[in-house]
């Protein structure tokens, strides 16, 4: 059996610009291993009474490895991503898997939706409906889109890649190869994370295609002149503060990914546990600070539906390269885009609409009190609509 029948992955390496239906269908002796590994865990101890100060807490990791072992349903959750069109083809040497939804409205807009890390296109699964068909959503037809949903190169079922160099401009490039091999000569870019840097930077690269980007968690960093902090609002301090206070607590895992992602695979690609921890943890301490634990802010089998996508595909390590790789450029300041941007805020974003203009060209921002870093997965209703509202300029 090869690798990639081992992943789940039903198709075939293809090279020059081919373009290949894709079917998730992971084998049941890998769900199976997976149960088992959950099964054998091995615990490590914890200090009573320290909470989430220390890391995840055991007690309750024990408790989400024992409802991920014995309730949640894979299959389920392959069969609501399998009802998405979904294709692979070869851009720059590397394997790219994608979800392809085109709306039944014949004027609709192309829009390419990026992911970031921890996530992957299962953040996706709940707005792709309404952003591709929102007559059928309670929308309009005209704020239609044809949806495009790629897998970052080494996440997913675009991994692992294989050969070094995948940083945000390559990305950015591989994904104008991918729109134009669609047939798309206009359309917008909208992400978050990771997805906030590769769609800019795709608006640098062929801003006569892309006609604006949206982004939520749009974060550019103080450039070290005491001016940008003069006349911010209170809410905006609050951010400066978090941007240049950044802690090796709060920043320790992407030093890890940014230096030894090779290390760090080994631990989370043998331990499903240990995946499990290394992505709960962001989604506690990145979703709405109002919720208590990630499943108040998410849906606790999308979580685990994310999770288990690193695990079948054995990503964890690639997917970490990306930090890698982006390290280089990390402080530099970007060229300043020309494509109009809009920026969704949302609680724990560390947007400043003053600094971020250094960078792009903002033309329409907004904020929103509740929701967080995973938007479309805790607050899909609010960026749908944002979604529609800044693409409606440019229609």
């Amino acid at each position: 059996m090869t690798h990639s029948e081992q992943q789940g992955v039903r198709s075939s390496a293809h090279q020059g610009t081919e373009i290949t239906p894709f079917r998730i269908d992971v084998p049941q002796a890998d769900l199976n291993e997976l149960r088992d590994r959950l099964t054998r865990t091995r615990w490590p101890d914890a200090l009573p009474g320290v909470g989430w100060e220390y890391g995840v807490p055991v007690d309750y990791l024990k408790e989400l490895a024992e409802y991920w072992r014995s309730q949640y349903d894979w299959r389920k959750h392959e069969e609501s991503l399998n009802q998405f069109p979904q294709f692979t083809t070869t851009i720059d040497g590397q394997n790219i898997h994608f979800l392809h939804v085109r709306s039944p409205e014949p004027d609709a807009l192309p829009l390419i939706i990026t992911h970031g890390w921890p996530g992957s296109i299962v953040e996706f699964m709940n707005i792709i409906g309404p952003l591709a068909d929102p007559r059928a959503h309670g929308g309009i037809p005209t704020d239609a889109f044809h949806v495009v949903v790629p897998s970052l190169p080494g996440f997913g079922f675009s991994g692992p890649t294989t050969d070094g160099g995948w940083n945000i401009s390559r990305v950015a490039k591989a994904w104008a190869e991918l729109m134009r091999r669609l047939g798309y000569e206009r359309y917008g870019a909208q992400g978050g994370d990771t997805g906030s840097l590769v769609s800019p930077e795709l608006g640098r690269f062929v801003p006569d295609c892309v006609i604006g980007v949206h982004a939520n968690g749009l974060t550019t960093f103080p450039s070290g002149d005491p001016a940008e902090s003069i006349d911010l609002t209170e809410i905006e301090q609050a951010r400066f503060n978090t941007l240049t206070e950044q802690s090796n607590e709060t920043a320790g895992y992407a030093i890890i990914q940014s230096t030894r992602p090779q290390t760090l695979a080994y631990g989370l690609t043998d331990s499903p546990v240990g995946q499990l921890a290394w992505i709960v943890e962001k989604f506690k301490e990145w979703t709405d600070p109002a919720a208590n634990l990630p499943e108040d802010a998410v849906d606790l089998d999308l979580l685990l539906t994310n999770v288990t996508l690193y695990w079948l595909t054995g990503t964890a390590g690639s997917s970490a390269r990306i930090y890698k790789e982006e390290a280089k450029s990390w402080g530099k300041p970007a060229q300043r885009s020309t494509v109009p941007t809009g920026v969704a805020v949302f609680p724990n974003d560390s947007s400043i609409r003053g600094i971020v203009e250094r960078e792009h060209n903002v033309v329409y921002w907004s904020e929103f009190d509740r929701g967080g870093h995973f938007a479309a997965m805790e607050a899909p209703d609010l960026l749908v609509n944002d979604i529609r509202r800044f693409f409606g300029q440019f229609r």
